[in-house]
């Protein structure tokens, strides 16, 4: 039975992740993608979406990970997992550690400054090795999430994009579980048998976006149409 449902869901995420990839133009013959692996459960199915399509003929592209740890950030995961896991999908590893100090700048949050070295590092590294594009595993609860943010936050219906073209790098920014499902991916990691982070962000309780996960949460149980609403309403303002 567990099996089966496992075949359902790889069917259905394989599904989304190449209609996601036709409907925005993620990835192009000759790519060379960088993915950020933090070792969380989204970052994982990514990887290993990304490595079975990288197998298939058309369109021909190299998939390769990265997984940055901070030194100062209680957040971490088992980098010899990570490790078995690359080697599984055939992808090769690289790992670079940093850190942040928060007191340099106090206009900015823990979870902004985190954010921000550990793309640091995703940047510096793919000019470094010649990769054009970084993926990242933000799914389509994610992109709501950020919508919902910006629209009442700071005023302005303004989505995460799911294909973003940097100007001052050769680098593009895609988000192939766009249309994807957190729920979705929870599941299908539970099946996977996924391991989870030996210790998760401190900073990851108590934040805006986790307000607006807990409150989205509620708007779909009201409305069941919710969901396929807003993403109808944002999908013009992603690409």
């Amino acid at each position: 039975m567990e099996n089966d449902l496992e075949k359902k869901l790889e069917k259905k995420l394989k599904e989304r992740f190449v209609k996601a990839m036709a409907t925005y133009h993620l990835i192009d013959d000759g790519d060379r993608i960088l993915v950020g692996l933090s070792g969380g459960k989204d970052s994982l199915c990514l990887l290993e979406l990304l490595a079975q399509r990288s197998k298939i003929l058309h369109p021909r592209f190299e998939v390769a990970a990265l997984h940055v740890r901070m030194r100062n950030i209680h957040y971490e995961s088992d980098t010899s997992y990570l490790q078995r896991f690359c080697d599984e999908q055939g992808v090769r590893l690289y790992v670079r550690e940093t850190s942040f100090d928060a007191s340099t700048d106090r206009r900015k949050t823990p979870c902004f400054l985190c954010s921000w070295y550990r793309r640091k590092e995703l940047f510096n590294l793919a000019q470094e090795l010649g990769f054009n594009k970084l993926a990242f595993g933000h799914h389509q609860d994610d992109l709501i999430h950020t919508t919902l943010m910006n629209l009442f936050n700071q005023g302005r219906f303004e989505a995460m994009p799911v294909r973003l073209k940097l100007d001052k790098m050769p680098l593009t920014i895609i988000r192939p579980l766009c249309m994807i499902k957190e729920s979705d991916i929870e599941a299908y990691a539970a099946c996977r048998g996924y391991e989870k982070q030996k210790k998760v962000c401190p900073y990851d309780s108590g934040t805006n976006r986790t307000e607006m996960k807990r409150l989205f949460a509620e708007i779909e149980a009201r409305n069941e149409e919710a969901r396929a609403n807003i993403w109808r309403a944002i999908q013009g303002g992603i690409i």
